[in-house]
């Protein structure tokens, strides 16, 4: 650090605000400090950096998967208000297991992680009891608890889930069936499924369980869990699958039989997701604001850190797009 200091010209003191927090220093000292940082090859020591500090100017996150382009929007969206900020993002997949979860909590609160950001709001008690003793600030994300743990951006599962039967319901549709994730631990696919049973309840249809398929979020199980509900439930005359992957799945599966979308059954999902929106017929889904939630959970984060009160809820709504197949 005194050689990167030498080069650029200012104290060692100034080289270490600068790194800990670009916005300490003006945009020309940091520039010289950058030029020569890269030039001694110099890496600045985070563990011995943090005991000064007891800040590591990092946050942990943890999303189902990474394969899934929804989950890699709301990255984006916190990575790019982090990095912003000098803080530097560490992402894991929980792989829908709540104990992998905690595993990986575990492992962020020994790194000493100045926050945490979480998808959904379903954890293990271990986690909580974890979080509670670190006293370190938590974001919960893609749903809108009761009351917050922490603090929590997103959009609501079950509102979104009946604002779709609702839908389907003004277009005629009177035997919906539902395509949804597994609902073991997943308070999201949980809220979607009552939002698909209320749906049904305020048009004064019936919820058949013959009618519900439960599957992982994956394009050949909306093939499948669809050609077992047709089987076995010929009447059915649209389908909403609780996920675009699971719906573009099901659609693609009519396709390739020749079957008219929606002239043998409607199809609908929920993610708003590209692929919905290129195929044909476009898909009718619910799209919410994947990358603007993390950016909202980032910045809630960055102010909790700063000592914001705890408790804040923001709900970021969702639109209704309606396309060709439903």
């Amino acid at each position: 650090m005194v050689d990167v200091a030498r080069r650029a010209g200012v104290a060692p003191i100034t080289v270490s605000r600068a790194l800990a927090d670009p916005a300490w220093v003006s945009g020309a000292t940091l520039a010289s400090i950058r030029r020569a940082v890269a030039e001694t090859g110099y890496v600045r020591h985070a563990v011995a950096g943090s005991l000064a500090s007891k800040t590591t100017r990092c946050i942990g996150t943890v999303v189902p998967v990474l394969s899934n382009s929804i989950f890699a929007d709301t990255l984006h969206g916190l990575s790019e208000v982090l990095e912003a900020q000098g803080y530097r993002l560490l992402i894991a997949s929980s792989q829908y297991d709540p104990l992998r979860e905690q595993r990986i909590v575990e492992a962020f609160v020994e790194q000493r992680v100045d926050g945490i950001a979480l998808t959904g709001t379903t954890h293990t008690e271990r986690v909580r009891a974890m979080l509670g003793r670190a006293g370190i600030p938590v974001v919960e994300m893609w749903n809108l608890p009761i009351r917050p743990y922490d603090c929590a951006v997103g959009f609501s599962n079950f509102s979104a889930a009946r604002a779709m039967v609702r839908h389907l319901v003004s277009r005629g549709y009177r035997r919906i069936a539902y395509i949804g994730g597994p609902t073991y631990k997943n308070d999201r696919t949980q809220a979607r499924e009552r939002g698909y049973r209320a749906g049904l309840s305020e048009a004064g249809l019936p919820a058949a369980e013959a009618r519900i398929r439960r599957t992982p979020f994956e394009f050949e199980n909306g093939a499948v869990a669809l050609s077992d509900l047709l089987a076995r439930n010929s009447s059915i005359d649209a389908v909403f699958a609780a996920s675009d992957v699971l719906a573009v799945g099901a659609l693609l599966y009519c396709l390739r039989r020749g079957w008219p979308v929606p002239g043998k059954v409607a199809l609908a999902g929920l993610d708003g997701s590209p692929i919905g929106a290129l195929i044909t017929p476009e898909l009718t889904s619910i799209r919410f604001p994947r990358r603007q939630i993390g950016a909202r959970a980032a910045q809630l984060l960055l102010d909790r850190i700063g000592g914001r009160a705890a408790g804040v809820m923001e709900d970021l709504g969702f639109e209704l797009l309606a396309g060709g197949s439903a």
